[in-house]
C-alpha cells in the first residue's frame, strides 16, 4: 500500500505530533509498505530525503520557529502543500492519505479525496478537536469550525489517540465515527538503564505554555523545601521567562535547572539521569513525554486528565493528582520524593507497561487495518 502521510511537523520540527507521525511512518515502512511524508521546510532542511526509507518531501511555507506554528503559517502549509500534493501523485500514486491533524493538513488531504478520489485518514493529535486548550484555541477553533465538519465527515476514518480525546471530539460532532489508536514510544531508544534512585532527581519535559502546568509544580515544591530533591525542566517557549519570575518569588531557584530545548539525544540522556517524571499539565491528547519517560523506566507524578489516566496506574506505574490541585500535587510528591525503593519499583512497573501496550509496531498495525478497511470501503 502507498501512503501519503501529510503534516506540517515532522523531526526536526515540531513537538510530540512530529515525532509521532516519523515513528508511524518509519513502522509502516518496516510492515512493508511505501511512505511518502509531506512536510514543512524550516531553515536549510532538504526539501527532499529519505529518512529509514520513509521519502520526506518538504515545502516551503512559512515557518518561524523549530518548536511551534501560528494560523498564518498553518495556512500557508494548507495552500502550499495542496498545490505541491496534486504533481507528487504522479511519481507517488498513493492509495491512502494519512492525514495528522484535522487542520492544516486534513483540507489538503480532503483536496486530494475531491480531484483525484483518494480516500484519507485523519489521526486527531489535541490541538486540532474543538473543546481542547480553550484558552489559547478558543477562537482558533470557532474559525475552523465549519471547515473542521466538512473535513471530518468526509473522512474514510477518523482516530482519536485517547478516550479523552475521543469524548470532546464527539462533544463537537455527535454523530462521528471514532477510531481509539494509542500514540506509540520507540522502545530501543529509549531504554531503562541502570540509575541511582537517589538523591531525587525530578524532570519534566515540554514547551513552556501554560497548558504545561510548570507553574503548579513550582508552587507544589516550593512547599517541599524540607526535602531533598533538584527539578530539571527541558523544554522553551514564551512562558519561561514568567516562570523564572516565579520559581526566584518562591525561593526555588536554585534547585531548579532550566535546560532550554533539547535534541532527542539530549533528551534521553536526560530521562537516564533522572529518577522521577512530572508532568502537571492541563490538557493532552496523550502525551509522548510520559510514555518516553515510562519506556525510559521512570515512575510518573501526573494530572489526572485525559491521555494520562489511560497510561499512568496509581500506585503501580506512578500517581495521578487532580488538575489543578497544588496541595494534591504536594502530597503526591511528599510521597514519592524521598521513598527511592517505591520510585524504583514502580519505575519498572512503567517500563513493563509501555512493553505491553504501546510499541510503535503495534499502533502502525492498528493504522494498517484501518488504511485497508477504509481503502476497500472506498
Amino acid at each position: 500500500m502507498k501512503i501519503l502521510l501529510i503534516n506540517s511537523e515532522f523531526p526536526p520540527i515540531g513537538g510530540g505530533a512530529g515525532g509521532a507521525s516519523a515513528n508511524l511512518a518509519r513502522h509502516l515502512v518496516l510492515q512493508g509498505h511505501d511512505v511518502l511524508v509531506l512536510t514543512s521546510r524550516f531553515a536549510a532542511l532538504p526539501h527532499s530525503e529519505t529518512w529509514q526509507g520513509v521519502c520526506v518531501e518538504r515545502v516551503a511555507s512559512l515557518r518561524n520557529y523549530r518548536d511551534r506554528s501560528g494560523l498564518l503559517e498553518q495556512v500557508s502549509f494548507i495552500l502550499v502543500g495542496g498545490l505541491t500534493a496534486g504533481p507528487l501523485l504522479k511519481t507517488f500514486p498513493a492509495d491512502v492519505s494519512l492525514a495528522f491533524f484535522g487542520v492544516p493538513s486534513g483540507p489538503i488531504a480532503w483536496l486530494l479525496r475531491k480531484r483525484f478520489g483518494i480516500p484519507y485518514l485523519i489521526s486527531m493529535r489535541g490541538g486540532d478537536v474543538p473543546g481542547f486548550r480553550p484558552y489559547d484555541f478558543g477562537t482558533y477553533h470557532r474559525l475552523v469550525a465549519p471547515f473542521l465538519r466538512l473535513i471530518w465527515r468526509n473522512a474514510g476514518c477518523l482516530v482519536a489517540n485517547s478516550t479523552g480525546l475521543r469524548e470532546l471530539a464527539l462533544n463537537f460532532e455527535p454523530s462521528a465515527h471514532i477510531e481509539l489508536v494509542p500514540n506509540g514510544v520507540d522502545l530501543q531508544t529509549y531504554v531503562p538503564l541502570e540509575r541511582p534512585w537517589s538523591p531525587p532527581r525530578l524532570l519534566s519535559a515540554g514547551r513552556f505554555v501554560y497548558q504545561k502546568g510548570f507553574d503548579l509544580a513550582a508552587y507544589a515544591l516550593a512547599g517541599l523545601m524540607d526535602l531533598d530533591w533538584e527539578w530539571n525542566i527541558a523544554g522553551d517557549g514564551n512562558f519561561r521567562t514568567e516562570f523564572e519570575r516565579l520559581c526566584h518569588q518562591l525561593g526555588i531557584s536554585e534547585r531548579i535547572h532550566l535546560l532550554g530545548w533539547q535534541s532527542k539525544e539530549q533528551l534521553i540522556q536526560q530521562y537516564i539521569q533522572a529518577n522521577l517524571f512530572v508532568f502537571p499539565s492541563r490538557h493532552e491528547g496523550m502525551p509522548n513525554a510520559v510514555l518516553e519517560a515510562m519506556a525510559s523506566g521512570l515512575p510518573v507524578v501526573a494530572s489526572h486528565i485525559a491521555g494520562n489516566e489511560e497510561l499512568v496506574i496509581p500506585s503501580e506505574t506512578g500517581l495521578l493528582f487532580p488538575s489543578e490541585s497544588v496541595p494534591d500535587l504536594q502530597s503526591v510528591l511528599r510521597q514519592m520524593i524521598p521513598d527511592a525503593d517505591r520510585r524504583q519499583a514502580m519505575g519498572i512497573a512503567a517500563r513493563a507497561r509501555v512493553e505491553t501496550n504501546y510499541s510503535w509496531s503495534r499502533v502502525a498495525e492498528q493504522y494498517t487495518r484501518l488504511l485497508v478497511d477504509m481503502l476497500e470501503a472506498g
